[in-house]
């Protein structure tokens, strides 16, 4: 079967400058990419889409007429192209501007100006995202790991689904919060629970909390997916009983190393 390289991807490009469109163009034809096609306003990419599903979509933060998360709302709310990598490059560094697009799964965040790492990295992701590579463990079938994802973002949750599929995992349950969660790990086993920080009622802290100390599911492998990544968060989550944590965006090739560890101890 042939593998997907870079050169494979047709990129939609939206960028409202012309010459920060040459820059990034420049980079993408020195990662091998060259089908590239452009759109400068919300509406015109809307169109684009419309006409021709791109591999990935690479945009910029603000246009005359919107948002890049206008553009990603959109797509997300597509039958049939929900699924479309989005790739953010943008200046901005407020949380608060950045996590509704961590929310919606997005494959990369890149800051403007941006390295050739950063951008290879994100392409990589994308080419994960597009092919399935099957984990393989040594103490389970990967088909048969029943995994609970628990996020109250249905798009975050869809993301994640998405790129355990691609690494062969078929039993998964969601929950769309940590009071859910807690209430079907009374009834259900889980081999694996994957599970967001911030969320409403009970979040993924206490959720693990509860798991460790009051559920008959105490050893089970804890996945934490947070955006918040200052040293003080990290420290309050680990000491909840988390076997590790994963930034967002949710990266197929970290989460792939980390699934391997967690699944493979016994």
């Amino acid at each position: 079967m042939h593998a997907l390289s870079p050169a494979d991807l047709s990129i939609l490009l939206i960028e409202p400058s012309s010459m920060q469109r040459k820059v990034i163009r420049k980079h993408l034809a020195q990662e091998g990419i060259n089908e590239v096609e452009e759109a400068e306003s919300v509406e015109q990419a809307k169109q684009i889409i419309t006409n021709h599903v791109p591999d990935l979509i690479i945009s910029a933060l603000h246009f005359s007429d919107g948002t890049g998360l206008d553009i990603l709302n959109d797509i997300r709310h597509r039958e049939g192209d929900a699924d479309i990598p989005f790739m953010l490059v943008s200046s901005e560094f407020r949380r608060e501007q950045l996590e509704q697009f961590k929310q919606a799964g997005v494959v990369a965040i890149l800051p403007k100006p941006f390295t050739p790492d950063h951008l290879g990295k994100a392409i990589n992701a994308t080419i994960d995202l597009l092919e399935s590579e099957e984990l393989e463990l040594d103490l389970f079938d990967v088909q048969d790991v029943r995994v609970l994802v628990v996020d109250d973002s249905r798009l975050a949750r869809n993301h994640i689904k998405r790129v355990l599929s691609n690494l062969g995992i078929q039993r998964m349950q969601e929950a769309e919060d940590g009071s859910q969660a807690k209430a079907i790990l009374e009834n259900e086993m889980f081999d694996l629970v994957v599970t967001d920080y911030n969320m409403p009622e009970v979040d993924g802290r206490e959720l693990t909390e509860f798991i460790r100390n009051k559920s008959a599911q105490s050893h089970i492998p804890v996945l934490m997916v947070s955006s918040e990544a200052n040293d003080t968060h990290l420290a309050n989550i680990e000491q909840s009983g988390v076997n590790a944590i994963c930034d967002k965006p949710f990266e197929p090739a970290t989460v792939k190393q980390l699934l391997y560890r967690l699944l493979n101890n016994d």
